[in-house]
């Protein structure tokens, strides 16, 4: 008998999380290493849980993550995201909570690309009289 998984896919800068939840008791595993190994901040990490802290739902799932790309905390808005995707899809009564928090958008906010003549997106070169 196949066992019950929820998929949710998190999207954040240049971070990809593909999350899975699994009925369990609330542990949460990302890229095979625990959740406090890989994100040292402690802000950060209630971050992560916050989609688990509304719906109440923290120890009634497991969490597994493979996230990919960007630093930790781009990675920890793409958890968050794929958390809150995957809550959908194991009861949809949750949407009304999720979108009232934000959590269901996705962060459009990225890098801005370097353009030509200049030393980065806006900066100008160094003036020089002479």
């Amino acid at each position: 008998m196949a066992q019950v998984q929820y998929y949710g896919t998190g999207r954040r800068k240049s971070s990809v999380a593909r999350v899975r939840l699994i009925p369990g008791s609330g542990k949460i595993t990302i890229n095979d290493r625990e959740f406090a190994d890989y994100i040292p901040s402690a802000a950060v990490r209630l971050d992560v849980l916050q989609p688990l802290n509304l719906t109440n739902t923290g120890t009634s799932y497991d969490v597994l993550v493979n996230v990919d790309g960007g630093g930790i905390v781009g990675q920890a808005g793409a958890i968050r995201h794929g958390i809150s995707r995957a809550l959908l899809e194991v009861n949809n009564d949750f949407r009304p909570v999720l979108k009232k928090a934000g959590m269901l958008t996705r962060d459009p906010r990225a890098k801005e690309r370097k353009k030509y003549g200049l030393k980065g997106a806006r900066r100008s070169p160094q003036f020089s009289k002479r």
